[in-house]
């Protein structure tokens, strides 16, 4: 999982705010219920203490407070009600005081008394024992005038467990809650950079051959739309720029083949002259070189130009690229030979491929005459051909020098060149490898390349074996 990615950052950003607002929310939820229960059972008990002042209390005096005890008893039974009743003269005297509940969940002697100018109606929670107990106390006054305090509770016990219940119930509903928000809050994350995801692929699989195609343009009338019409506007522009950049070339190079040719033609018949001098002859046979030189650059100039603009193969044919490589290995091995290289090709199996004959060789040769270029002296150029879960692979490693790993990515690149210098010497223009890339992808084809500084390099093409290239190109 990518954590610095915008969809986890907003599922995490969403998941904390709803986890922060549910935990508060259940909180306050289980707040204020606690609060509705215990001032609920406190009222109950208030008005349950009132009802005795004003009934019993009320017409009681010091004379008959035995028969205060027995109605309070017979009336209420506090022991099987479970509740806690206590009568209190103002002298401290306590009247009656109910004995332990049924369900023993308080103590009725571990409950303090009030303090004497305690107010004349009030509401308090006892805790003994871990357990609560809510009291509620009014003063009342008798007939002959004697003052009592009544106290009337019931066991928190209730409350607390059905509070026990509510925190249960939260602690295992907010987290699904949570979980099932977050699972829809990815969803909708997920569909809302949906367009994104596949604006980025479209813009991956367009290429410089394929410009007239388009991103897809998301109608939702915000900065999402009219990102994919900029961009969709910057295509357009970068497709006429390019359009005219290999314009200029193909034209450049066509209207460059006559004069080269018309000049080299004139300084081979200067060079015939027989009153020219030793260094006036050397100097042509230089400037002859050169133009010779311009000329394979033009020429190479205009067959990329024509492979750019989609020239259709002159003959796309069945063959095998096996004895391909063995015939044109056999017609580079005078090369190889002047050059003291010794060239092995190991091409025994059958690699059926489908395409331009003519073009699929130039690519052997490119890769080949590259390979004899760079491998010194008493080296060797192995060119192979081998079949492989579909594909017909050829390999042409050699002993050379090898590329340094920062130029590998740069090698198929037009007029790339390692060393500059030395690659002048030996005649090339940064072009061959170009052209073996561009004839590749018009045959469907891939081609790469491993280097070891020292140690040779190797470049491989993957062509798909007869029956997948036209799926392929």
């Amino acid at each position: 999982m990518n954590t610095r990615s915008l969809s986890f950052r907003l599922v995490a950003w969403y998941a904390g705010v709803l986890t922060i607002v549910f935990v508060l929310l259940g909180g306050l939820t289980f707040l204020l219920l606690q609060h509705y229960l215990e001032v609920n059972l406190l009222d109950s008990q208030a008005r349950r203490a009132r009802q005795i002042a004003g009934t019993l209390v009320a017409h009681a005096s010091a004379a008959t407070e035995q028969a205060l005890r027995n109605e309070v008893e017979s009336l209420y039974s506090p022991e099987v009600n479970d509740r806690f009743i206590r009568i209190t003269r103002a002298d401290g005297q306590i009247v009656y005081a109910s004995g332990a509940p049924k369900d023993e969940r308080f103590d009725p002697t571990q409950v303090p008394p009030l303090a004497p100018d305690a107010a004349a109606s009030s509401a308090r929670k006892v805790r003994r024992g871990g357990r609560a107990l809510l009291i509620a106390s009014v003063t009342a006054s008798a007939g002959d005038g004697t003052r009592y305090r009544v106290e009337v509770g019931t066991s928190a016990v209730p409350a607390e467990d059905t509070l026990t219940h509510v925190l249960v119930m939260l602690g295992v509903g907010l987290p699904v809650a949570v979980a099932v928000a977050v699972a829809g809050g990815f969803v909708l994350v997920r569909r809302a950079l949906d367009p994104v995801a596949r604006i980025a692929a479209k813009a991956e699989d367009i290429t410089q051959h394929n410009l007239s195609e388009r991103l897809p343009v998301v109608h939702s009338g915000d900065e999402l739309e009219r990102l994919s019409v900029s961009l969709n506007h910057m295509i357009s522009r970068l497709e006429d720029a390019i359009h005219g950049s290999k314009q200029f070339v193909a034209d450049a190079s066509h209207e460059l083949r006559t004069p080269l040719t018309v000049m080299r033609g004139e300084l081979e018949s200067l060079a015939q002259d027989a009153a020219l001098g030793r260094e006036t002859r050397e100097t042509l046979g230089s400037v002859l070189e050169e133009v010779a030189r311009l000329g394979e650059i033009v020429e190479s100039l205009f067959a990329l130009s024509r492979l750019d603009a989609g020239e259709a193969p002159a003959q796309w044919l069945r063959f095998d690229l096996a004895e391909l490589a063995a015939t044109t290995a056999g017609q580079m091995g005078l090369l190889a030979t002047d050059k003291n290289v010794t060239m092995e090709c190991d091409s025994s199996c059958v690699a059926p491929v489908e395409g331009d004959r003519a073009r699929l060789k130039q690519v052997i040769v490119n890769l080949l005459d590259n390979a004899i270029k760079y491998t010194p002296s008493g080296g060797r150029v192995r060119l192979s051909v081998r079949r492989e879960q579909g594909f017909a692979i050829l390999d042409v490693a050699d002993d050379g020098p090898g590329i340094p790993a920062e130029a590998l990515p740069h090698v198929f690149k037009r007029f790339f060149r390692v060393d500059p210098s030395r690659s002048r010497e030996q005649g090339g223009a940064g072009l061959g490898l170009a052209i073996v890339k561009s004839i590749c992808a018009a045959h469907g084809a891939d081609v790469e390349v491993t280097s070891v500084p020292g140690r040779g390099s190797i470049f491989r093409v993957r062509q798909p074996l007869a029956g997948e290239t036209l799926a392929r190109a």
